[in-house]
């Protein structure tokens, strides 16, 4: 079951200091603030204006407006099943038939690509006519925004109009302002650059700013992502920026500019200023490395010479001039606009990620594992798009004034009537007489159509994103090519619908999907690839068949075994696991080894007792800590990311191909009385056979559906003598017995394998000690009882430190169930909060199990949800769960008993950090759930100021409790006070009722 990441709490910003600037009074005759409005939208613009009517099913305002930076790498929730989308997805008719993937690498190739423009053959004439030149070297110049290098026109030139350039023009492009701009870069060198003359009528220069070079395809242009432009920078930002590149004689990466500018002007850099280069064109000369608009390095201007000044302020007083470079761009205006007046000019706005947790998409093909074609599904996306087909179809079907197009050409945009009266848009990718081959650009895929299907597209079907994008299948990268991996990709994914775990968020976002269909939801990116394992290395089980020298590998909580069977497929395990151990030997460990990125299903290379195993992740809990299980032994366990290394690239194809060596299995015809495992039960079958390498083992009956085979296990000295075998043993034996409130901790339960179900928790072994090593040497544990319980004078830690009535502090609400109780956390310790958590999962994972008598009212720590929390026990139940009280979070669960562990003195430091409070300023005798929500929705996870006026001190630190005043001050000029807020609106709804 796939289970949501999460850190242990979620920030959404830091508290603002905007109360205690100097002046402002602390005492109780609170000024009153502005209050806001009882409804308001907090939504944001995209900023983006468009010429044209923008119809209904326009992006909504609120997506794409959040931006998440320094995020923990996060899992998409679980979602419940009644809104889980169903896996088959449902296209238009006319376009069922085009999910065969008969054309799949044609149609991908297509998507987000611009198609060559055809050779335009210029006249067979050598004799240059100025004019035409000039107007050659403008069209080729706005094609590459970013500069031509002098040496390289000649080439273009001829490749694109198959004329030789006179050398002689290219002495005169210096002295063509109206043309072209000249700039010679401060790297040195005796070559040029042209760029296009820096006039917004020539080449709409404000809109196209900040994006990659256009290609020779002249392509539906993209919204830029940052329209604020140069307005969002301070006037002396250029200036500075100037005086700053003068000092880098070499030039400066862009990369590099925001720091080198803090360092130098004590002055914090403009947010959007490094996403659009093109701002600082006139102050420095930007030299793209690559198409990446972000890799650029960046030169200080020099200074023009006094007779070039000279010659230029001549030229610009002359009328004649002015009026010929009028005429010139008021030409190309017409030139761009003749070309299709209804699309060319239109912006089309790029395609933005969808900021939810876990999106769904539906998966349309796929040519390889890196290059798969998808749209969202959503209001704001397949709804939108529905909507806006809807009103094509209205608009060309009863508009008999529109007719087809007559002319065309590779790019253009089109509204083509596809089979059952469907009318969609699509783009041009080349022509053929009266057919033309066009991608539907919503959907993904490429046909051939009549010309007399092809219409022109109003520009008011311009303003919905393109729907069809591409993404990256995480862990499939190094075999996206693999025709096998394609094969299974395509068959269990095209054509259904899917939530999404966007690991990176790019122009191709790198994606982990998940099938959330069924009962539990399953990875499909670790399934496609255990999917390719070399058949030949399986151990398949036979009924009624003797197995020896087999090695149990693992035990869980409820009997569940893990063994290794000698096998062709173990073999070739070790040997390449030997070969990796040699490897690392001889090759510096290098940052390239070092899992960067882990999510849930990656394989990777853990050292572990002196050699390398592989292991999966299993749950990322943190930046730090996570979840893995040994795939050759079954054993699960916690551990730090830095622990994990990245499979050679050398070794990727045969490691990935043998398949896991870890048999899943259960002892044979224990009968159904001795109902649920005892620890007793668990500790002998350990210390029978655990890393015993030498048992046998026969089989019974094996379990496809959930995996599992039933065996009789026989230790070396009692083979073959079914009534002497371990299972005989353990029947026999004094171990059922269930003692009253004394359990067996579950060690990572939720954690294990996909296929594990209820009780089947692995528990730790000799591999996760010695993983763990050098944290539980640091720790001490406690004593060696048995029967272990926590007394009333174990050390407790210090209360929570407060600041006194009338002072301030920066809170953070985990959680709220009304104004008279909620919970807060100091802000400044809940970073040492997510360090003690993350070492507590790193030691609990791995420490051996205790006999725990738990009693009432007692500390303890306490699996909860695939994390431990210190917790207070308030009550056991009698069907085997306790009713706890998370110490450091103020929540209430109820969790197995086996999961109830001890807390060791290390973990007793660092004060509880749940403190209940009451808000101040307001009474009410109940608070009704509308009130109690209202206020929820305004202080529940969120980052604010406490004013306190009265603590509440007791013995106990979990009962010390606060009357405090709460401020949002997250809005720039004005701080909201809840408790005003909140009369208001009793006020408000009392006049309701």
């Amino acid at each position: 079951m796939r289970v949501k990441k999460t850190m242990p709490f979620f920030l959404e910003g830091k508290p603002k200091a905007t109360l205690r600037q100097p002046g402002f009074s602390s005492d109780f005759s609170i000024s009153k603030k502005p209050n806001p409005p009882l409804s308001r939208d907090r939504g944001n613009s995209l900023g983006i204006k468009y010429d044209v009517e923008m119809p209904p099913y326009t992006l909504h305002a609120n997506v794409g407006s959040e931006v998440f930076k320094d995020v923990p790498v996060q899992r998409p929730v679980t979602m419940p099943v009644s809104n889980r989308f169903s896996p088959k997805a449902s296209f238009p008719p006319p376009f069922q038939m085009h999910l065969s993937r008969t054309c799949t690498k044609e149609m991908s190739d297509n998507l987000n690509q611009t198609v060559e423009k055809p050779n335009v053959m210029s006249p067979a004439s050598y004799t240059y006519k100025m004019d035409e030149v000039q107007n050659r070297i403008k069209e080729m110049l706005t094609k590459h925004n970013n500069g031509i290098w002098m040496s390289k026109l000649p080439h273009f030139y001829k490749e694109l109009y198959k004329e030789e350039l006179n050398q002689g023009i290219l002495q005169q492009c210096e002295h063509w302002p109206h043309i072209c701009t000249v700039e010679k870069p401060s790297s040195g060198g005796q070559d040029l650059l042209l760029y296009p003359a820096q006039r917004k009528q020539l080449l709409r220069s404000d809109v196209n700013s900040g994006k990659l070079p256009p290609s020779p395809l002249p392509a539906p242009k993209q919204a830029p992502p940052f329209p604020g432009g140069a307005a969002a920078v301070p006037g002396d930002f250029k200036e500075k920026v100037a005086g700053l590149l003068v000092k880098y004689s070499s030039g400066l990466w862009a990369s590099a500019l925001p720091k080198a500018f803090e360092d130098m002007y004590k002055v914090k850099f403009p947010k959007d200023a490094s996403k659009n280069l093109a701002l600082l064109s006139d102050v420095c000369t930007v030299d793209y490395i690559s198409g990446n608009p972000q890799k650029a390095i960046l030169y200080a201007k020099l200074p023009v010479p006094t007779d070039r000044i000279l010659k230029d302020a001549e030229q610009a007083r002359g009328d004649h001039a002015k009026s010929v470079v009028k005429q010139e761009c008021l030409q190309v205006e017409k030139n761009i606009e003749s070309a299709d007046p209804t699309t060319e000019n239109v912006t089309v706005p790029p395609l933005i990620i969808p900021t939810e947790a876990s999106p769904s998409v539906l998966v349309v093909e796929l040519s390889n594992t890196n290059e798969v074609v998808i749209r969202y599904v959503g209001k704001d996306y397949s709804g939108a798009q529905e909507l806006m087909e809807d009103e094509m179809k209205e608009h060309y079907s009863k508009n008999p004034k529109i007719a087809p197009v007559q002319t065309v050409h590779v790019g253009q945009l089109l509204a083509v009537n596809a089979e059952e009266d469907a009318w969609l848009r699509a783009q041009i990718t080349s022509t053929e007489g009266n057919k033309i081959k066009v991608c539907y650009v919503d959907y993904g895929f490429s046909e051939n159509v009549e010309k007399s299907k092809a219409y022109k597209l109003n520009p008011k079907f311009c303003s919905l994103s393109f729907q069809a994008t591409k993404c990256k299948l995480a862990g499939l990268e190094a075999l996206s090519d693999d025709p096998g991996l394609v094969k299974v990709v395509e068959s269990l994914t095209c054509g259904k619908i899917f939530a999404v775990e966007i690991l990176e968020k790019a122009d191709v976002p790198l994606v982990v999907l998940y099938d959330t269909s069924g009962e539990d939801d399953i990875n499909v990116n670790a399934t496609c690839l255990k999917a390719i394992c070399d058949k030949s290395l399986e151990v398949h089980l036979q009924v009624d068949a003797m197995y020896t020298n087999v090695r149990v590998t693992n035990i869980c909580s409820d009997g569940t075994l893990y063994c290794q069977v000698p096998c062709k497929g173990l073999n070739k395990l070790n040997d390449v696991l030997h070969k990796i151990e040699d490897y690392f030997r001889c090759k510096h460990m290098t940052s390239e080894y070092f899992v960067s990125l882990p999510f849930c299903g990656k394989i990777c290379l853990i050292h572990c007792k002196g050699k390398w195993l592989r292991v999966e992740v299993m749950n990322v809990h943190s930046s730090r800590t996570l979840d893995v299980q040994f795939l050759d032994t079954g054993t699960v366990t916690s551990v730090k990311i830095s622990e994990l290394r990245e499979i050679p690239s050398r070794f990727l194809q045969e490691v990935i191909a043998i398949p896991s060596q870890a048999i899943k299995c259960c002892l044979a015809d224990i009968p159904q009385s001795m109902g649920m495992w005892t620890p007793d039960a668990v500790l002998w079958l350990r210390d029978s056979v655990l890393n015993c390498s030498d048992c046998s083992i026969k089989v019974t009956k094996v379990d496809e559906t959930r995996g599992i085979a039933h065996v009789y296990l026989f230790t070396p000295k009692n083979f073959p003598d079914p009534h002497r075998s371990i299972n005989r043993q353990i029947t026999n034996a004094d171990l059922w017995k269930h003692q009253k409130d004394v359990f067996l901790s579950a060690i990572a339960s939720g954690a294990g394998s996909p296929n594990s179900r209820g009780g089947n928790t692995p528990v730790a072994s000799s591999a996760e000690e010695n993983v763990r090593k050098g944290l539980t040497d640091g720790i001490k544990k406690p004593a060696a009882d048995p029967t272990c319980s926590c007394s009333t004078t174990e050390e407790l830690p210090p209360p929570v430190h407060l600041p006194k009535p009338g002072e301030y502090m920066d809170v953070y609400v985990p959680v709220a169930c009304h104004p008279g109780y909620f919970v807060i956390q100091p802000w400044q310790e809940i970073h040492k909060l997510e360090v003690l958590m993350e070492e507590m999962i790193l030691y609990y994972s791995v420490s051996k199990e205790r006999y725990v008598t738990v009693e009432k009212d007692q500390v303890y720590a306490a699996k909860v949800e695939n994390k431990w929390h210190r917790v207070l026990l308030k009550g056991i139940l009698t069907n085997g769960l306790a009713s706890v009280y998370e110490l450091d979070y103020g929540k209430h669960e109820l969790v197995n008993v086996r999961k109830v562990q001890p807390l060791v003195d290390v973990f007793r430091k660092l004060p509880f950090q749940a403190v209940p409070a009451q808000l101040a300023g307001v009474k009410c005798s109940q608070w009704s759930e509308e009130a109690s929500m209202v206020f929820r929705n305004h202080v529940e996870k969120k980052p604010l100021v406490a004013l306190v006026q009265t603590v509440t001190e007791n013995a106990n630190p979990w009962d010390q409790k606060v009357v405090v005043y709460l401020v949002d001050t997250s809005l720039p000029d004005t701080d909201i006070w809840i408790h005003d807020f909140m009369s208001e609106y009793l006020v408000e709804l009392s006049k309701v009722k």
